[in-house]
Order: structure tokens, then sequence, then C-alpha cells
């Protein structure tokens, strides 16, 4: 029996895959535990037709990602800090700073984890923080660390 996988079983296949089982594995497992359906004609076209809409919708999610990326790398998020000694910065800038202040100063609403800051900020300056907004989009966001 050839069964549509609605969702990923271990050992069989993942989601939206095709699968040829038993007809017992079939009606006494995938089926009653909805697992899975028959892979009947109507079944298939319905599968063809969400699996358009997913690539739809993932290519809109890209293009949408795609130009936020680009506001983002128009701006300058400005960070001013108290120095210690030696004109160097008392305490450091962490990403969940850079992201409370992206949406303080330009309504940006990035996630602190998005921000791929290998270690914080301890020199004034301006920085290029890369925020990985989607797996295939990475924006690069200035940040200006300046003395109070």
């Amino acid at each position: 029996m050839e069964i549509i996988l609605l969702e990923d079983v271990k050992s069989l296949g993942k989601k939206g895959d095709i699968v040829k089982v038993s007809d017992g594995y079939a009606s006494n497992f995938i089926l009653p535990k909805k697992l899975g359906v028959e892979a009947t004609k109507a079944n298939l076209t319905n599968l063809k037709n969400h699996q358009a809409k997913d690539a739809r919708d993932a290519q809109a999610l890209l293009e949408k990602m795609q130009e936020y990326a680009k506001e983002i790398e128009k701006a300058t998020v400005r960070l001013t800090m108290k120095a210690g000694e030696g004109g160097r910065v008392f305490g450091s800038v962490s990403s969940k700073e850079i992201a409370t202040e992206a949406k303080k100063q330009f309504g940006f609403d990035i996630d602190k984890k998005k921000i791929q800051l290998p270690e914080p900020i301890r020199t004034f300056g301006t920085t290029e923080v890369p925020v990985k907004l989607h797996p295939q989009v990475t924006a690069t966001l200035k940040v200006s660390v300046t003395e109070a």
C-alpha cells in the first residue's frame, strides 16, 4: 500500500514523502495515528497543491527578509558607554543591548539570538555585526559605540 506521510516517521520517511508499506503496518499503525493517508489520486493532488503553496510562501518570506536586510544595512545603531581606565569601554556591549537599541532607535524587531556576535564589543568605534535573518539572508548592522 502506498502512503503519503503527514508527519516525519522514524526509519520510514519525512513529511510529504510517498512510501510503500505493508497493508498491516498502514492499517494498524500509520492510519490510526494519523501519521499518513492513503495515496489516492485526490490526496496526491492535494499534496502537490500544498507543496506548491509552501514553496510560494517560502519564496515570499525570502524576498521579505532580503528587503528587511537592505533596511538594516542602511542603519547605524548608536550606543554610549562609560569609559574605564585608558579610554577603554567599562563593561561590554552584548547582543541583547544591540537588539534593544535597534528596536528603540529604528523600530527593527531583531531577535538577540539572530545577532551573530562572536564576543561582546569592548572597544569604542564602529563595528559591523552580522544578523542572520533567514538561512539564506544575512545582513550587516553597524554598531557605533561612543564614550558617555
